[in-house]
């Protein structure tokens, strides 16, 4: 927090050098030793609610009726009309306030003048207003504060009252929302400025590894590229390749026979973790169809991708196609002779010497093959991942992996990394919606903000509950809706496009804390988690009881917004802390207070099974890829992958640290510790399964997912927090994948990878 006021501090002292420097360039002199001399007395470097309440009350007191009106109206078109809709009667009843404390000044200074004058210029806006039918005798009562209706208005107790009301919605307000335009100059001078050197650094790698591949062929051994498969045939790929692509990643679930009634449920199209396609030349038909011989004398540079040839085309003959092949041999040529070339091949040389520069380390000896089918190791300074550059070392690969440059067996370049830091208290959940377009992200203060982050960052919508919230989960049709579950029993169903409720459900008064909410496919129905209070009566208790405590799992319909029936809790009624449904919504997985995991057939709408997974509470729970397993966090700080087709049998364990697995702990000044009970999720896979993200300290932890004693392996680090991170979510929707970390501090941040797919 003190790191917060320092930076927003030296924000505004920066920003008042940029009006110094405008006022004098304007001319403004006498505008400038005003600003002077209030900036002198100004303590707080920040919002100040006081002096807006203070500017408000200078118009009464000099009786300037539009002066007030401007200012309000000013208000209300830059912070007031942001707000729900839930929100503008407060707002209106503020004005009311606000234009009745003008009223009542003007007849008690006795400056009837002015009253008339309120009436005849506000006549056209108030006369159908109900709370001011009354009003306009008020000029013509001889003593209106001794008249019943208007003499509360006349109390000093009254005008107390309506300014703090009106100082604590304004402080509130400037809490939640964004700050000034000009506030966040720098900030996005300098995150342009960031983008521009990343975006030049990337393309002089491009060009790098462009050149750098010339190098690679050694006779007739076959190189594999360095960047993604769907990028390398990208011009050339039509929907015959495309089809035989997506068939190719076909592969038949695995069903166990004693539990058959699982291949209803489960996909028959989706790929088994641990077997991702292999796209080599000459060997699957989809390369072969990309692949095929044309003529030479019609496109000379096709010639290099016959299936006889163990040589792939290289990336630079990729981007240059339309050259002719020839290139190579005619820029060598004008090295030599000094001669003037053309602009295009004057870039190239000038990136080859960059090259030389970004690459230094020199190349390991001959790479040795791998296997039987040839394939070799490319040399190390064909990484995307220079080990000497320190302009690159950002996208370095943590976990035993870094400062060992891009190896082949590294899955994920790390683009960008940006921060959404609208929160000002620490986050409880953050979701990607199913079109990767919005995110939804909840803070302990009960504040949601809906924002996007494609192609810039843009909070969409702010969501302020004046009851406690615990969950949320994005509706999957339409997907502009938000499902938020409270702590005093009740569900709301929330447009984040109208900005405004659409249904408020009461789900059950005995056990109000809703810990969980999860939509089907379909769009249908949701599935809610209600819980009973602790026995201190808090919503959140830290420890957690011994006992857990009663809890219900309820189906409701989203269309009828009523409830479709309670899911029986064997052993016995207890708290469920995560949901999940399967892809065609079949399967419900839940996790509980007790450590069970329990699978419902949504079909029968009964338990399939269920088996004590964790010692203590189950935290996060998630099917897996293939969905012929389940994965698993506990309190107990394991990461267990379950086999749902045998009860209770452990496909792999993994312990995890504390910082993964919570509850999450940041201490502070003076011997401060806040605690956080996990309660968004703790682990979320990519497109493909074959890694998952975590939680850390100081940031995110991605791991591959194998099968071996080592269930996971270390691959990259996501730093970039200063708290610990309590929730993640992958957005997969689009090729470059994106990584949410949220922390405690309320800063969330958002890392684009691009997937090395061989």
């Amino acid at each position: 927090m003190q790191g917060s006021e320092v930076t927003m501090g030296s924000a505004v002292e920066r920003t008042d050098e940029h009006v110094r420097e405008y006022l004098i360039y304007r001319g403004f002199t006498s505008t400038l030793k005003h600003l002077d001399s209030e900036i002198k007395a100004d303590k707080e470097k920040g919002f100040r609610v006081d002096k807006i309440i203070d500017q408000l009350q200078l118009f009464i007191q000099s009786f300037d009726l539009f002066g007030l009106k401007e200012y309000w109206l000013y208000l209300d078109r830059r912070l007031f009309c942001r707000l729900e809709d839930v929100y503008r009667s407060t707002v209106n009843k503020l004005r009311t306030s606000l234009y009745r404390y003008y009223v009542i000044n003007t007849i008690q200074k006795g400056n009837l003048e002015k009253t008339q004058e309120f009436f005849q210029k506000q006549a056209l806006e108030l006369q159908g207003q109900a709370e001011w039918r009354d009003w306009f005798i008020l000029p013509f009562i001889p003593a209106p504060e001794q008249n019943p209706a208007f003499s509360p208005y006349f109390s000093r107790q009254w005008a107390d009252t309506f300014l703090v009301s009106l100082h604590n919605f304004l402080s509130v307000l400037f809490q939640c929302m964004p700050q000034p335009v000009l506030l966040s100059f720098d900030a996005e001078v300098q995150r342009t400025t960031s983008l521009t050197e990343e975006n030049e650094q990337l393309r002089q790698l491009l060009f790098a590894l462009q050149t750098e591949s010339r190098d690679q062929r050694e006779g007739d051994e076959m190189v594999h590229h360095k960047l993604p498969a769907y990028v390398q045939n990208m011009d050339r790929l039509g929907d015959t390749e495309l089809d035989l692509v997506s068939s190719q990643r076909a592969v038949s679930t695995v069903t166990t026979p004693s539990r058959n009634f699982f291949s209803t449920f489960l996909p028959q199209g989706r790929r088994t973790p641990g077997k991702p396609p292999q796209v080599t030349t000459g060997s699957s038909p989809s390369q072969v169809a990309v692949n095929r011989k044309d003529p030479p004398s019609s496109q000379p540079t096709r010639s290099k991708e016959t299936v006889q040839t163990k040589d792939i085309k290289t990336v630079a003959s990729q981007t240059s196609s339309s050259e002719p092949a020839s290139l190579q041999s005619q820029q060598s040529t004008n090295q030599a002779t000094n001669q003037p070339t053309h602009p295009r091949h004057k870039r190239i040389q000038e990136h080859e010497k960059e090259r030389k520069e970004l690459f230094s380390k020199p190349p390991p000896q001959t790479p040795e093959k791998r296997g039987e089918t040839g394939e070799v190791e490319p040399p190390a300074e064909t990484s995307n991942e220079p080990t000497d550059s320190s302009s690159l070392n950002s996208r370095s690969c943590g976990g035993g992996t870094e400062g060992q440059g891009l190896s082949a067996e590294q899955p994920f370049i790390k683009l960008s990394q940006e921060e959404y830091g609208e929160h000002h208290s620490s986050i409880m959940h953050c979701r990607v919606d199913c079109s990767g377009r919005r995110v939804a992200s909840l803070d302990v203060d009960g504040v949601i903000k809906v924002w996007s982050f494609n192609p810039i960052i843009q909070t969409k919508a702010t969501i302020m509950s004046k009851s406690p919230l615990l969950s949320l989960e994005w509706a999957t049709k339409p997907d502009r809706l938000l499902l938020l579950g409270s702590g005093v029993g009740t569900v709301r169903l929330y447009d984040t496009d109208a900005k405004k409720n659409l249904y408020e459900m009461n789900i059950d008064e005995t056990h109000p804390r809703i810990l969980s909410l999860a939509c089907s496919p379909s769009g249908s129905s949701f599935v809610c988690s209600a819980a009973a209070l602790s026995r201190s009566g808090n919503i959140d208790s830290v420890p957690r009881l011994p006992i857990p405590v009663s809890g219900q799992l309820l189906l409701w319909d989203t269309k009828t917004v009523k409830q479709q029936l309670q899911f029986s809790l064997e052993p016995e009624p207890v708290a469920i802390n995560c949901t999940a449904f399967n892809h065609n919504g079949n399967l419900l997985v839940t996790g509980a207070a007790d450590g069970v995991i329990r699978l419902f057939d949504m079909q029968r709408y009964e338990s399939a099974m269920s088996w004590r997974a964790h010692d203590g509470e189950v935290y996060s729970v998630e099917f897996s890829y293939d969905e012929n397993t389940v994965f698993s966090i506990g309190e107990d700080g394991k990461f267990i992958q379950w086999n749902i087709h045998r009860c209770g049998v452990k496909q792999s364990e993994q312990v995890l640290p504390q910082d993964a697995t919570g509850p999450f702990v940041l201490s502070g000044y003076s011997g401060y510790k806040q605690v956080q009970v996990p309660r968004g999720r703790l682990f979320a896979f990519d497109s493909e399964g074959q890694h998952v993200l975590t939680c850390s300290n100081s940031g995110g932890l991605i791991y591959r997912l194998s099968n071996g004693e080592q269930a996971l392996e270390s691959v990259l680090s996501l730093s970039g927090h200063k708290a610990p991170v309590v929730t993640v979510d992958w957005c997969s929707a689009v090729d470059c994948g994106t990584c949410l970390t949220a922390s405690m501090d309320g800063k969330i941040k958002l890392s684009t990878l691009l997937a090395q797919k061989s």
